[in-house]
C-alpha cells in the first residue's frame, strides 16, 4: 500500500483556512486525487462540545488531528488539515510523525484577519466573532490577540492570501505538492 500524504494548511483565525482547504479538496477531486479534509473546528465539537481553548485542551485536539492524520496517511489515505495550530510543536509533531507532510502558511495581517471574521457570514463551523469577543476580554485564548500564532519557520510553502485568492492559493498548493513529488499534474 502507498503510503498516503499530508498538506497542514496553518494561519491566524480569518486568515482563508477553511475556505482555500475545500478549494484544494475540490481542486484535488476535479483531477481524480481523493483527500480527506480534517477540519480542527470539526473535531473540537466533537471532543470539547463546549470549549474552553485552554492549552491543555488544544494539546488534545490537535494531539487528536495528528494521530488521525498519522493513521490515514500510514493506510494510503491523502489528509488537508485545515487547523491554526497555534503553536508550531503540535505542526512539528505531524511532521515528525508522518511521512509525507507538508506545511502551508497562509500569510494575513492579524488587523485584515480581524476585518474578515467580523463581516462573514460563513464560518466553516468556527467559533463567531471571536476577534470582537477577545478584544472584549471575553475570549482570552484567541491567537494572534490572547495567545501566541507561531508561523512556521520553514514551511514548504506561504501564501499571502490578501493578494491571491483561495482558488489560486489551492493551485500554488497543488505545483507545491507536485514539486515534494505528492502527485502528478
Amino acid at each position: 500500500m502507498q503510503q498516503g500524504w499530508c498538506v497542514w494548511i496553518t494561519g491566524l483565525p480569518g486568515s482563508g483556512k477553511s475556505v482555500v482547504s475545500e478549494a484544494l479538496i475540490k481542486l484535488l477531486s476535479d483531477k481524480g486525487v481523493n483527500a480527506q479534509l480534517l477540519s480542527s473546528d470539526a473535531l473540537r465539537k466533537i471532543l470539547t462540545p463546549r470549549p474552553t481553548y485552554s492549552l491543555e485542551e488544544r494539546d488534545i485536539v490537535y494531539a487528536t488531528l495528528v494521530y488521525i492524520a498519522e493513521l490515514l496517511t500510514n493506510n494510503g489515505v491523502n489528509v488537508v488539515i485545515d487547523a491554526t495550530g497555534n503553536l508550531r510543536r503540535y505542526r512539528d509533531a505531524a511532521r515528525s510523525k508522518i511521512a509525507k507532510f507538508m506545511e502551508v502558511y497562509l500569510f494575513c495581517p492579524l488587523e485584515v484577519c480581524m476585518e474578515r471574521e467580523a463581516g462573514r457570514a460563513e464560518t466553516h463551523g468556527a467559533p463567531r466573532r471571536i476577534y470582537e469577543k477577545a478584544l472584549e476580554g471575553k475570549a482570552p485564548t484567541v491567537p494572534g490577540v490572547g495567545q501566541p500564532y507561531e508561523p512556521p519557520i520553514n514551511p514548504e510553502l506561504i501564501v499571502d492570501t490578501m493578494i491571491v485568492k483561495p482558488e489560486h492559493a489551492a493551485k500554488k498548493i497543488l505545483e507545491a505538492m507536485a514539486r515534494k513529488r505528492f502527485l502528478k499534474l
